[in-house]
């Protein structure tokens, strides 16, 4: 009987097809075109060899990953604008989106320099302007003086973040301005990911929309950047410091955007200006030539050795741009060695990149691949193993 009236209703529904122009056989005529759009999106493949990266090399970045980074989830590499290796770490998956912690800061970042080039807002506006009903009664010289150009560099004039996590009904702008300001903005690195969320509350503010959906047609529907979430406040503010998930690939694809100077597929998504501003050194932040957290930050983008720039998020969330080499390399992780991570890759990858194509070596892409498709996330058991 269930059977009987399930059948029915879909005829029922069938026989309405013709009069609304549409034939019964058009759905499936159209998945071709669909699959056709959907790897449209795709960044191309290619065996590593032809890309100038030996298979070889990159085995060991993945075996010494395994052995240093606790615990490696995922990474695509991608060179001259194919991916050339990508592996997922079970039960991590392709599609299966990641949070992205800090790194969403560098989509906030894109979301400035979009909102700058519509003329919506400008780097030097004073935070104050847009928020006068949650200024302090008396807002101090320095407060006064912090512009979005010092949010987004870092250099706020904290001494230490504000902290939102307590509050359930201050609204979260109100809590950073009434925060202390001892230091002149601009003349103090201090790495403050509250004032991330005063950038998505501005970008807000100027636009009224979300950063997530003023991105949306923006970035992530022309890099082909499906069903992106992003955490909110309870002011109903998407978080821009932290919040974003989004998939291994969607990571790869937005720093070969920025690798290409903001093109892509021929149009210029974001402008070439902001990507230079963004990823050039705009705050010392250290001296120490061997960390990669002492080469200077940009606007919500860490400069690197190498002549690199990245963006990150906690426990090894990882975008790495390496313009001398025409390559970008995406990472997710659950580690707390980050240094350790990025070493792994400097130590590994570099060497396994050419300046000209390789001859093809099927042996070694082989056992690459075949590695590549057995990864697994050690288990508590895997530890106890001799």
């Amino acid at each position: 009987m269930r059977c009987a009236r399930s059948c029915g209703v879909v005829l029922l529904m069938l026989s309405f097809l013709p009069a609304l122009g549409v034939r019964a056989d058009d759905t499936a005529k159209d998945k071709p075109a669909e699959k056709a759009a959907a790897e449209s999106l795709r960044l191309p493949r290619s065996s590593p060899e032809a890309q100038g990266v030996s298979s070889a090399g990159v085995l060991a970045f993945v075996e010494e990953a395994n052995q240093k980074v606790h615990s490696m989830h995922s990474f695509m590499l991608v060179r001259h604008g194919h991916v050339v290796a990508e592996g997922w770490w079970k039960p991590e998956a392709a599609e299966k989106p990641h949070v992205m912690w800090s790194l969403s800061k560098s989509f906030t970042s894109t979301a400035v320099g979009l909102a700058v080039a519509e003329g919506k807002l400008d780097l030097n506006d004073p935070v104050l302007k847009f928020f006068p009903d949650d200024a302090p009664a008396e807002p101090s010289a320095n407060l006064k003086a912090m512009r979005v150009r010092d949010l987004l560099s870092m250099s706020t004039g904290h001494e230490a973040e504000p902290q939102f996590k307590n509050s359930k009904t201050e609204p979260w702008t109100k809590i950073f301005l009434a925060h202390p300001v001892p230091h002149k903005p601009g003349t103090h690195f201090l790495y403050d990911t509250p004032g991330t969320y005063m950038l998505s509350a501005i970008v807000q503010k100027a636009t009224g929309q979300t950063v997530l959906d003023y991105l949306r047609p923006r970035l992530f529907e022309p890099l082909g950047i499906e069903n992106p979430t992003w955490g909110m406040s309870p002011q109903g503010i998407s978080f821009g410091g932290w919040g974003l998930y989004l998939r291994t690939e969607d990571v790869a694809k937005f720093g070969q955007l920025y690798l290409q100077k903001g093109q892509w597929q021929g149009k210029q998504l974001v402008p070439a200006a902001w990507v230079q501003a963004a990823t050039t050194r705009q705050t010392s932040n250290g001296s120490n030539p061997n960390s990669d957290w002492e080469q200077g930050y940009g606007y919500l983008f860490w400069r690197c050795r190498h002549g690199a720039f990245r963006g990150d998020g906690a426990n090894g969330q990882f975008c790495v741009v390496m313009p001398e080499q025409d390559a970008v390399l995406a990472i997710t992780a659950d580690t707390h060695d980050m240094q350790g991570e990025l070493s792994v890759a400097w130590d590994k990858l570099l060497p396994a990149l050419s300046p000209a194509p390789l001859p093809e070596n099927a042996e070694e892409w082989n056992k690459l691949k075949e590695k590549l498709a057995n990864l697994a996330v050690p288990t508590a058991a895997d530890a106890k193993k001799p």
